[in-house]
């Protein structure tokens, strides 16, 4: 699994990104209290989403990619299972990637459990990959000449009640 980074918080979660910001006591105009920014806290949050459809068309007319997953509503925990046969399952390492310092703000100022933002939210991934392992390296290398931040984030495994199972912890940026 070939995780591709995300722009931010993408279309993910808005309804509690809105009572977050309220809680937090921040304004929309403010800085964003996540980055040294001049944008506001309005603009950071409604970064607009990447469009990966240049970088990936050369790797889905290769024939190495396997299947993509938009982590969108739903997280990673709800999107991932849905491109997955139902003999596979997938193990995400969540030490693979750093969380971006607007996720990692959101979790704090909600005290939002780990699992529910892996429901909720992309967590710094927009896309994953399914690759057969043989050809990790080359979509990784593929993907990063085409300017795509990639991380290689977990395996399938045989398919178990979990389909999506965590190992290690989100760590911030």
């Amino acid at each position: 699994l070939i995780g591709v980074a995300s722009s931010g918080v993408h279309s993910n979660g808005y309804s509690l990104v809105r009572k977050l910001v309220e809680q937090s006591g921040a304004k929309l105009t403010d800085k964003p209290p996540f980055a040294h920014s001049e944008k506001t806290l309005s603009a950071a949050l409604l970064t607009p989403t990447r469009l990966y459809v240049k970088s990936l068309l050369p790797l889905i007319a290769s024939g190495n990619i396997k299947a993509l997953a938009h982590i969108t509503g739903g997280g990673l925990t709800e999107n991932l299972p849905r491109v997955l046969p139902d003999n596979l399952s997938a193990t995400i390492d969540l030490s693979a990637w750093k969380l971006p310092p607007v996720f990692d703000w959101m979790q704090k100022i909600g005290d939002i459990p780990e699992s529910e933002m892996l429901r909720t939210f992309n967590c710094g991934i927009g896309m994953i990959l399914v690759v057969a392992a043989a050809d990790a390296e080359y979509v990784a290398t593929t993907l990063a000449q085409a300017g795509e931040k990639n991380f290689r984030i977990g395996e399938l495994t045989q398919a178990t009640e979990v389909r999506v199972a965590y190992k290690g912890k989100l760590c911030a940026e």
